[in-house]
């Protein structure tokens, strides 16, 4: 078992090296909920490995009532962990989260089985999980990977991969863009918008080259009946 004291360091510190709006250990350990869940997180977990019933579960309940994020006592989350602002965070039972990994508000670990099996992602060390992701299912997220806000992962992400969108695919690899070769033939389609907009405007143009006519010969009547 690692070191608790080292352990509530690493935890603090998290936030301390990749929050720009921080002011100190202070200002964490004050105001900070996604601090105050992980540290909570780490005793349920350990009443929950010594198989204490009820009690794990029910705090883990009051701790979500207070900060607004979700952590199962079962779920497995390493070293220097952020969750960032949290609100909405959910990490189900048998999720694992690696070390160095930062969680953005709204995310969602989740399962989509019944079983009493593993269901829920493992994230590997240093992944990054957008604003409103959901990373569904027992699969793997690969080390120093990248999941853009909102998408919705249910495939396997490699290490090292930026993948965005519902469901989520591979859009980046080391930081270079992937160009997406289409499974099926493609075939170029005019957009009606565009067309409608271009006909809009040829008529408004014509428009008002006929207001500008009248009013002219308007303008000279009335100055001709003046002279």
């Amino acid at each position: 078992m690692s070191d608790p004291l080292k352990t509530l360091r690493n935890d603090l510190n998290a936030p301390l090296e990749r929050d720009p709006a921080v002011r100190g250990p202070l200002d964490v350990i004050l105001s900070y909920p996604g601090f105050h869940a992980i540290v909570a997180y780490r005793v349920f977990h350990a009443l929950q490995l010594a198989g204490i019933p009820l009690l794990p579960r029910w705090l883990s309940h009051v701790t979500r009532f207070l900060t607004g994020i979700e952590i199962h006592p079962g779920a497995t989350i390493g070293q220097n962990v952020f969750i960032d602002h949290g609100m909405g965070v959910v990490i189900g039972e048998t999720a694992e989260v690696g070390d160095g990994c930062t969680i953005y508000q709204g995310v969602t670990l989740g399962g989509t089985s019944l079983k009493h099996t593993k269901r829920h992602p493992t994230l590997g060390a240093n992944v990054t999980v957008g604003a409103n992701a959901c990373v569904i299912g027992a699969i793997f997220v690969g080390d120093n990977a990248r999941v853009g806000s909102g998408s919705v992962v249910v495939r396997d992400v490699p290490a090292n991969a930026t993948v965005v969108g519902i469901p989520a695919h591979v859009v980046a690899m080391d930081g270079k863009p992937v160009r997406v070769v289409p499974d099926r033939p493609q075939v170029e389609m005019p957009d009606p918008n565009e067309t409608a907009l271009r006909e809009l405007s040829r008529r408004i143009a014509q428009l008002e080259d006929r207001i500008d006519s009248i009013e002219g010969k308007e303008g000279e009547e009335h100055w001709s009946w003046v002279i």
